[in-house]
């Protein structure tokens, strides 16, 4: 099955009761990739999954604190399965494939700029913002599948100064040499030859 924006509600609301049912535990979970598309209605496609970038928890301030996903909390996997297989979901639709980036750091204000919706009294799901999903998917596009990031990209109509900021924090997440000129012939195909000629 794959999951349109209702879809995904659908899925998200029962992985909510699964929790509420198994567990007086909690979860915040971070989301980007093709869900959060979905659930912020920026592309009319549908996914496979629900990639979790992040456990969100609040530091000593009350701020947001974003942690690596992996591994996702048993509670969580145990619910996601049991979801998985009333929805026919493959196997890892619940993953924490992207949380690597966390590392070299994700774009600046991103915790601030999450978009919270609640899927009962146990599941809280902030997905990241349409600029943090620009920068994500420029990432994406340079690295992975590029077809499908790329058309992401372009249905998100970046404005020039929004791929400086994609272009320039995605330079952050690869020190190679070669990094910057790839990015600047990347920028030149997709349309940007200004943003290029700016880094």
């Amino acid at each position: 099955m794959r999951l349109d924006r209702v879809g995904l509600e659908r899925v998200l609301t029962a992985l909510g009761e699964q929790l509420a049912a198994q567990t007086d535990e909690s979860f915040a979970l971070v989301v980007c990739g093709g869900s959060a598309l979905q659930a912020l209605g920026l592309v009319q496609r549908t996914t496979r999954d629900v990639d979790v970038l992040a456990l969100l928890r609040l530091d000593d301030s009350g701020a947001p604190l974003l942690v690596t996903s992996e591994p996702l909390p048993p509670p969580l996997l145990e619910a996601s399965k049991i979801v998985g297989e009333d929805f026919k979901l493959p196997a890892d639709w619940l993953n924490s494939g992207p949380t690597d980036l966390l590392r070299e750091g994700l774009p600046e204000g991103c915790a601030e700029r999450l978009h919270s919706f609640s899927y009962g009294e146990r599941l809280t799901i902030h997905f990241v913002d349409r600029v943090d999903l620009i920068c994500l998917k420029t990432y994406a596009a340079i690295n992975g599948e590029t077809a499908r990031h790329l058309a992401d990209l372009r249905a998100l109509t970046p404005t020039e100064d929004e791929m400086v900021m994609a272009a320039n924090w995605t330079l952050t997440q690869d020190a190679a040499d070669f990094f910057p000129e790839l990015m600047r012939d990347f920028l030149r195909k997709v349309g940007y030859p200004n943003v290029a000629d700016r880094l």
